[in-house]
């Protein structure tokens, strides 16, 4: 088995360091972690070449991300990984809330019938960028160069240059786009002169990876104000290889440095333990750190030839699994963008609404993390009365359940407002709105074999669902095939129990077709499309109209 944590990778000399003039490249993405590779990959798939840079020669230390949705699964499905990281990781759905040492309540994160992927899975992001950094190896148009860091940048009309450090000496090279996903203390952004603003929380919190040998349940579990570690707050999860993750809040106060030493983390787990019946669990202490957050973004996430993505751009409390999951939706957001504009079917302005779409998805997460810590962490008498008021009612009332909030789980935002949308000239009802992202369910091939709805997705392209069979289905067939445009057609179908599903999920008839951007996001629907409706759509989802 790879030890991913202790991989090291060499650094190559290139081509590019002897050239004369910098070479050009059609994009240079800065980073090598989760966002990074996530969008050098799917460029990749996308017959785009790239140049990918990373400073260090390591991946990351300690478990850190380890939360990933099921949208950001659906994500790595696409770009040919999703397996891997779904076998190997812990898929979970239940969480526990404690006031004190009693359970108040327990929430059930999956979905509902008829779903690929789980809710959530924990696995460590060491596993992750492993699995990622795999895949690039096996896609020739990544050129993925280790220890070269990005020590300058200047911009102009149709390129940026970038000044590369290396254990060889400094080089130079062109790129027509720079995608900064450099992580939160962002060298692009502050040779830029940019900043992130926002809000700093005034607390510290320990994250420690320990293995043990104990049959605890796959559930997350968090405590408010336990007996064994009074007046703040606890938060444990199961990860790959037997190894738990448990979070524990320290108070503004705390000394970093003392809290990370091993015999100041034993009495704490080992408390933690004992209290939930494990006394005589033996454990190990892994990796280990101490932390404080903020909440903030950038005002903007384009600057030119440049565009931030991941932390790089914004940055959340880790309540909620927000971080690398909304890291992730941003590359899925710029890949296909990005391709198009290099392609020559869009035009550069189709890039501004990437910063747009996921500003606001910045700001709704900052939103929903400011808004979990604020209750984990009261920051004045009266907010922990009301807290603990709240916690004491959810044991007998379901509507104070509803206020509990210990970090409400990451969801893709729905882009309602997105220029890119057709708005509705049918109506429909439930939730997949346009901005929305597409939603899995089974459905039957055309072969016979059953399958499911986002896999029939193509990788690349618009893709085109069609609802239904008769005389209406072959209307919206043949508008698809006038609209001289290469579309992507899935057919569904509601004669089995499997096409019912979709067809409920996307409030279908037959002859509905739905218009699903590159990255699943639907632009359009129509309950009877014309040729001429559908090559507008698909316009003004390439910034063209």
């Amino acid at each position: 088995m790879i030890d991913y944590q202790s991989l090291r990778f060499d650094y190559k000399r290139h081509a590019d360091q002897d050239a004369p003039t910098p070479a050009r490249h059609p994009v240079v993405v800065v980073g090598a972690g989760p966002v990074g590779l996530t969008l050098a990959i799917d460029l990749a798939l996308r017959g785009i070449p790239v140049v990918l840079l990373d400073n260090d020669n390591t991946l990351s230390s300690g478990s850190r991300a380890i939360c990933f949705a099921k949208r950001t699964l659906e994500v790595f499905d696409r770009l040919g990984c999703g397996d891997r990281m779904v076998d190997k990781g812990v898929s979970w759905h239940v969480g526990r809330v404690f006031f004190h040492d009693e359970q108040v309540y327990s929430f059930d994160l999956l979905p509902e019938p008829g779903h690929e992927r789980p809710a959530f899975i924990n696995l460590q992001q060491y596993y992750v960028e492993g699995y990622l950094v795999e895949r690039a190896a096996a896609l020739p148009l990544i050129d993925l160069r280790w220890n070269n860091k990005v020590t300058g940048i200047e911009q102009n009309d149709d390129s940026a240059v970038l000044t590369v450090e290396t254990p060889e000496g400094d080089y130079r090279l062109q790129a027509g786009y720079v995608a900064a996903c450099d992580g939160s203390r962002s060298n692009l952004r502050q040779m830029l002169g940019l900043e992130a603003k926002g809000r700093t929380f005034r607390d510290r919190f320990l994250i420690a990876d320990i293995t043990m040998d104990a049959q605890l349940p796959t559930e997350r579990r968090f405590w408010f104000d336990p007996s064994f570690h009074p007046g703040q707050s606890v938060l444990l999860h199961k990860q790959a290889d037997g190894m738990w993750r448990v979070d524990f809040q320290l108070g503004w106060d705390a000394d970093p440095v003392e809290e990370r030493k091993p015999e100041n983390i034993t009495p704490r787990v080992r408390a933690l333990l004992d209290s939930i019946g494990f006394e005589g669990v033996q454990f190990t202490i892994g990796w280990a750190s101490v932390y404080t957050f903020a909440c903030q973004r950038m005002e903007r996430f384009r600057h030119g030839r440049v565009l931030f993505a991941g932390d790089s751009a914004h940055g959340v409390s880790p309540f909620g699994a927000r971080g690398a999951n909304s890291g992730v939706q941003d590359a899925d957001n710029l890949a296909w963008k990005l391709a198009a504009v290099l392609r020559g079917e869009a035009p550069d302005a189709l890039l501004d609404s990437y910063a747009s779409e996921r500003e606001f998805a910045a700001d709704e997460n900052i939103r929903n993390s400011t808004r979990a810590t604020d209750f984990i962490t009261p920051k004045s008498e009266v907010s922990r009365l009301f807290r603990d008021a709240v916690l004491e009612l959810t044991k007998r009332h379901a509507f104070a359940r509803t206020l509990v909030n210990s970090g409400r789980l990451s969801v893709p935002a729905v882009l309602r407002d997105s220029p890119l949308n057709t708005p509705d000239t049918d109506t429909f009802q439930g939730a997949m709105v346009p901005g929305a992202a597409a939603a899995d369910a089974p459905v039957v091939r055309a072969d016979g074999s059953s399958g499911w709805l986002l896999r029939e997705c193509h990788l690349a392209q618009f893709t085109a669902l069609v609802f239904g069979q008769g005389e209406a289905a072959e209307r919206s067939l043949q508008a698809l095939m006038a609209c001289d445009f290469p579309l992507h057609v899935v057919r569904v179908k509601a004669a089995t129990s499997e096409g019912e599903l979709a067809t409920q999920r996307y409030d279908a008839l037959p002859g509905t077709v739905y218009l699903l951007r590159p990255d699943q996001h639907v632009c359009a629907r129509w309950r009877q499309p014309t040729a001429a409706n559908i090559r507008a759509a698909i316009d003004r989802a390439l910034a063209k109209g």
